[in-house]
């Protein structure tokens, strides 16, 4: 008996030591390194992102297509289109305003500062026209659509996502793209220029008042160079980005809203990823939109 014992206790002890040596992370179920997930993270996130876009290009597609059928069929929902506009533009109208004044200040006092040490004051108007009406206000109206709009759509539809009314609504037969989706993309897409519109206007105007009463510009100077600077062109383009912007948003809004899970943390990741995602496509949309501008219709004087 003694020696059984004594046999039996180094194999317990090697057994302790096994055990302890893969809880420290060796080997077995213990956690990967930190370059084992880093090399994975890598290996899988180029897929799951090209099966978003996927997704995200077959739910633009479907809208597409339901917004045509529908409008042929006459069963354009108009009522629930008004309203989600109505919707949309009371939580973008007011801080659309708010952000192009300082946008139109803020141009008019760099600007005017320099142009007054080169004694080119006159020329305060064409700097509102091209910061404000070329870039401040598509941007201004983008970055609104995807703070207030975007948040408001995915914290909608994903919530009912959670409540499982989604589901219920496909059991039922009803697509919900149709139903929920195609009214809030056709609502953001007819707010949109509306809204670059207000910018556009309330910047230039701001721009006028501060270059008028800070720089002594006369109001005919400055609408002067503005007109000299500013083509219909300019506003074209700058209703084309916010047309785009308006698509883009409400495209990653309403399918992370749709794919919301995990109850409460799952809707505010849903309309954190729709803020920051769109943020990010705006900036790159710009960009190119900004560049083939440049390209085929370079700034000229009228």
């Amino acid at each position: 008996m003694g020696t059984l014992a004594s046999a039996e206790l180094p194999l317990k002890h090697h057994q302790r030591g096994s055990t302890t040596e893969t809880a420290k992370g060796g080997h077995g179920n213990a956690r990967p390194p930190l370059v084992q997930r880093a090399a994975r993270y890598f290996k899988t996130a180029p897929v799951r992102s090209l099966e978003t876009l996927g997704r995200l290009v077959h739910l633009v597609t479907e809208v597409l297509r339901y917004t045509v059928v529908d409008t042929i069929k006459l069963r354009l929902p108009v009522h629930e289109i008004a309203n989600q506009m109505w919707l949309l533009f009371k939580v973008t109208a007011l801080p659309a305003l708010l952000m192009a004044i300082p946008i139109g200040a803020e141009v008019s006092v760099q600007v005017g500062g320099i142009m007054n040490q080169v004694g080119a004051s006159s020329l305060a108007g064409a700097a509102s026209g091209l910061g404000v009406v070329g870039q401040g206000a598509p941007m201004a109206a983008g970055l609104l659509m995807s703070g207030a709009a975007a948040s408001a759509i995915s914290s909608d539809l994903g919530a009912r996502s959670i409540r499982e009314e989604i589901d219920a609504m496909r059991v039922m037969g009803v697509d919900p793209v149709e139903r929920l989706v195609m009214p809030r993309f056709l609502a953001m897409l007819l707010i949109s220029p509306i809204l670059c519109i207000i910018i556009i206007s309330t910047g230039v105007a701001a721009g006028l008042i501060i270059s008028v009463n800070v720089a002594d510009v006369v109001p005919g100077s400055f609408w002067q160079s503005f007109g000299a600077f500013t083509s219909p062109t300019d506003l074209a383009f700058s209703v084309l980005k916010a047309f785009l912007f308006a698509a883009i948003v409400v495209s990653i809004a309403s399918l992370r809203g749709l794919e919301a899970k995990g109850g409460p943390k799952g809707v505010a990741n849903a309309v954190n990823a729709s803020v920051v995602l769109s943020v990010f496509c705006i900036f790159i949309t710009n960009l190119l939109v900004s560049q083939l501008q440049l390209m085929f219709y370079p700034t000229r004087l009228a």
